[in-house]
This record gives C-alpha cells, structure tokens and sequence, in this order.
C-alpha cells in the first residue's frame, strides 16, 4: 500500500539528476548543510562501523586547488560546495567504541561484543582487498543518502568519478587511513539536467537465479 512518504520519497529519486552548470555564488545555509550531512551519516553500513569520512570544500581558493585535480570540470568551482566522500580503510578500528556504547545502553551483552569486535578484527587482517571494498561499498551508500537528501531540500548534486585521487590525497592531506571514493558537487542547478535513459526494469532484474 503507497502513502503519500512513500511518493514524495520515490519522487525525490525519480527528480534528482546529476546537475553539470549551477548558480555561481549561491549560498546554501549552514542549516541545511549540516541536516545532509546527518542524513548521509544515517546510511546503513557493514557491522555498523560506519566507514565513511566528508571533507566540505566550499572555500573559494581551495575550489580553485581542486579545480585542476578534477580535470577543471567547472562544477567544482561553480557549485555551492563539493563534498569529497573518503572511505575508511581502518573501519574496524571503530568497533570498539560503537559496541561499547551498545553494551552501556543495555542493547548487548558484553560476551556478544568481545565476540563481534574479535570478529570484525581479523576480517581486517592481512594483505586482502576485503578493508579497500568495505570502505568503497559503505561509503557509497553515505554518498547515495546525501544526494537524495539534498534533492529532498531542493538542492541539486552530481558525484564525479572522474579525478586524480593520489593528487587529491596529497593536497588535501588526507591521511593514509582514507580513500577517495568520490566527490559530490552541491548546489542550485543553472540549467535542467540533460536527461538520461534507464533500461527497463525487464532487462536489469533476474529472479531467483540466471
């Protein structure tokens, strides 16, 4: 059964495309800034470790430092800011503290969280591509959550793939616990979208197997 959530939520998705040209030098308010940011960090994540960290670039100069790492694609420097989305390599570091909490509230045994936090730690352990794809995966679901929620507040956004992340690491002093995932304009559109075809549902959904 819909309700009227449920079709102001499925038209936010079906509004919210990726915005090339914004309004130069239109400021979003603190407020609303920081109410996206708290609805990204609402992302569901793997053992709840949240493997996400944001760097708000909204200062002008540092827009203009980005500007060539991102191939000076101009939304950079014309968006209201650009939200940088690092995945945490070390997420399993933040176990201990979350399950803590868990067990001080009353929601789980303390044998529990010794027995989750000993298994979270050697997930992480040796040379494997298990920390790199949690991070990009959880990550990705916090940069998702922030381009409804800004959609849902009558921002426009578009996550950019496309620039040179060993630089960005290095100008921006990301430290070595972090990876670039993607970065994500915000800002009010100067112009619509182009839009952009999906295939259909038939051609995208298998049920049960291949």
């Amino acid at each position: 059964m819909s309700t009227s959530q449920d079709m102001g939520l499925f038209q936010t998705i079906q509004e919210r495309h990726s915005v090339k040209k914004y309004e130069k030098g239109f400021v979003i308010p603190e407020q609303d800034v920081t109410e996206m940011l708290e609805a990204a960090i609402e992302a569901p994540s793997s053992w709840n470790l949240q493997h996400w960290k944001f760097v708000v670039i909204d200062d002008q100069a540092k827009k203009e430092q980005l500007l060539p790492i991102t191939y000076n694609q101009k939304q950079i420097v014309e968006s209201s800011f650009t939200v940088a989305i690092l995945g945490d390599l070390k997420a399993n570091e933040n176990a201990e503290v979350i399950y803590e909490n868990a067990v001080n509230k009353g929601l789980m045994a303390e044998d529990i969280k010794n027995t989750l936090v000993g298994q979270i730690h050697s997930a992480y352990e040796g040379d494997t591509p298990f920390p790199r794809d949690e991070a990009v995966l959880n990550a990705s679901l916090a940069a998702m959550q922030l381009m409804l929620a800004a959609k849902a507040k009558g921002y426009d956004t578009c996550p950019m793939g496309g620039f040179q992340r060993s630089r960005f690491v290095e100008e921006f002093n990301v430290p070595e616990r972090y990876v670039p995932v993607m970065l994500v304009t915000v800002g009010k559109a100067a112009e619509p979208a182009r839009p952009s075809e999906r295939f259909p549902l038939e051609d995208v959904v298998i049920k049960n197997t291949f």
